[in-house]
């Protein structure tokens, strides 16, 4: 199995990192999320060697890519799909870890201004965790600390995660990315543009 785990809350990752390398699992993962999991002695495999391009733009595009989706997306009863998996060379993936960028708290600090806001509205991380939900017959998705356990302890017993878990977690990351795509429209909603544009009339 291959887990692709990124980040930006890393409560807890380290040792739930740690128990999936303990029952065999790959780790795959990205930027600051890699070299926490690298430091802490854990084999991991950068999202850049999986695609084979580097993460650019100041981290913007580093997971949009055809070898992340399909590794989230191909239905594994298929084989159509999986012998399109292996003509181009890609992996599944089967256990996604995401939790985005921290919009809500950095809009509702004292003096953001907009481009701070706008830095921080992810955009591969919901597209990624959509992918999984969307195939979450096949893909496990976790969008919070709190889901690690119940998943562990599932993957200890058998192996592999139970439908009724997997289609639980969707439906936990299609509300956490409607949560946050509402987050997103309220404070952009709110914002007076003309009046955060310094020196306009």
């Amino acid at each position: 199995m291959n887990a692709l785990i990124s980040v930006s809350d890393k409560s807890g990752i380290v040792d739930f990192a740690k128990a999936l390398h303990a029952l065999g699992i790959r780790l795959i993962s990205t930027g600051g999320t890699a070299k926490l999991l690298a430091a802490e002695g854990l084999p991991v495999t950068e999202v850049a060697e999986v695609t084979g391009f580097p993460e650019m733009l100041d981290g913007r595009v580093k997971t949009l890519h055809p070898k992340v989706h399909a590794g989230l997306l191909a239905r594994r009863e298929l084989p159509e799909h999986m012998a399109a998996l292996k003509d181009h060379g890609i992996d599944t993936i089967d256990l996604l870890v995401v939790n985005l960028y921290p919009f809500e708290s950095t809009v509702a600090k004292a003096g953001c201004t907009l481009a701070d806001a706008i830095e921080n509205i992810d955009i591969g991380g919901p597209a990624m965790v959509r992918s999984a939900a969307k195939n979450w017959k096949d893909v496990g998705v976790m969008t919070g600390a709190a889901q690690y356990p119940e998943v562990l302890a599932e993957l200890k017993a058998q192996g592999k995660l139970s439908d009724a878990l997997r289609f639980r977690l969707a439906v936990a990351a299609f509300n956490r990315i409607a949560q946050y795509a509402g987050a997103i429209s309220d404070y952009l909603s709110s914002v007076d543009f003309e009046a955060d544009q310094p020196g306009e009339s």
